[in-house]
């Protein structure tokens, strides 16, 4: 027998039956439920008197858990201030679990009930239809791990330092300072955005380069890191393509140490990776980079570096990297 809910008028005959003591088995025959259907009753709806149920108490008991079953966002809306903060972050491109999770960090005491992710979207999708543009949709695609590492590492291991060889404590993300470097590819294919990301706080630095040549980035690296302090700049990981050829000039330039993940083998700089695909919200694959001025390239990191993180216990990037 199915599970189906006790309807108002059931509860009265339950009632009226447990009060001349008939067995549950005959209640549930009766009432044409399930047996456990009746215990559950019991046991959720069940009064404090000496008749052990009451069909007014249960009713109300059902209609105040129905009343906070409905009410995932009410709090949201019963609070302007809470409201504000959520809408002025959702425009910034926060996800409501970023949010959600910025709020019990900030204010852990202030609602009875936690804020949970599942009500910012339930809000968004119910009454802020119009939010629904700034919520990042994720593909998800797995990629086959190709390449044989060994086959490379006896190729290259004279040409270049290789990630195996950066010290122990880059693996960690102990410190700020190890960082990880790629470029992402406009339409036109010869206009690259080039990325650098710290490891340990996700903080990142962005250049157009307007040509993807290796001397235009070398250049632009050293410009950058040059307004880096020195204790947050300790190793640079980038991968094999060759606009990072004068990596010789730009580590002696810079004084940090650069090593190369293997071909192929992109999850070795995972960091940047994800970076690269939240810039990619901004800027999609098979867009034009043209008409990108350098200017629109720092709002949008400056957005991404100050969202909070749920691995930064939803601190900042920024707040992060600043603050070591």
């Amino acid at each position: 027998m199915s599970y189906s809910h006790i309807t108002p008028d059931q509860r009265n005959e339950l009632s009226g039956m447990l009060a001349v003591k008939a067995s549950k088995r005959d209640i549930a025959l009766a009432l044409k439920k399930d047996r456990t259907t009746i215990w559950r009753e019991l046991k959720r709806n069940g009064s404090d008197n000496k008749r052990g149920y009451d069909a007014k108490v249960a009713k109300e008991k059902t209609k105040e858990r129905r009343i906070i079953a409905n009410s995932r966002f009410r709090k949201i809306n019963k609070s302007p201030w809470i409201r504000i903060y959520i809408i002025r972050n959702i425009k910034k491109y926060w996800s409501p679990e970023q949010i959600s999770g910025r709020i019990k960090r900030k204010w852990p005491d202030r609602f009875e009930r936690h804020i949970e992710k599942d009500s910012i979207y339930e809000f968004i999708y119910k009454e802020r239809k119009d939010l629904v543009k700034y919520l990042r949709c994720q593909k998800g695609k797995y990629r086959r791990r190709h390449g044989t590492r060994i086959r490379e590492k006896e190729r290259e291991r004279l040409k270049k330092k290789r990630i195996d060889e950066r010290p122990e404590i880059v693996n960690t993300r102990e410190r700020i300072g190890d960082w990880e470097g790629d470029t992402i590819v406009g339409k036109e294919r010869k206009i690259h955005i080039l990325t650098h990301v710290d490891r340990k706080s996700g903080f990142a630095l962005t250049d157009k380069l307007e040509h993807a040549t290796a001397e235009l980035t070398k250049n632009k690296t050293i410009a950058r890191f040059k307004l880096i302090a020195n204790d947050k700049k300790h190793t640079l990981t980038y991968d094999n393509g060759i606009t990072f050829s004068y990596h010789d000039t730009t580590e002696r330039k810079t004084g940090i140490d650069i090593y190369f993940a293997y071909p192929y083998h992109s999850w070795e700089r995972g960091t940047n990776e994800n970076f690269n695909g939240l810039l990619r919200q901004f800027f999609p694959k098979k867009s034009s980079f043209a008409n990108i001025q350098q200017e629109d390239i720092d709002k949008v990191t400056k957005l991404i570096n100050n969202r909070p993180r749920k691995r930064l216990g939803y601190r900042t990037p920024a707040e992060v990297f600043r603050q070591n």
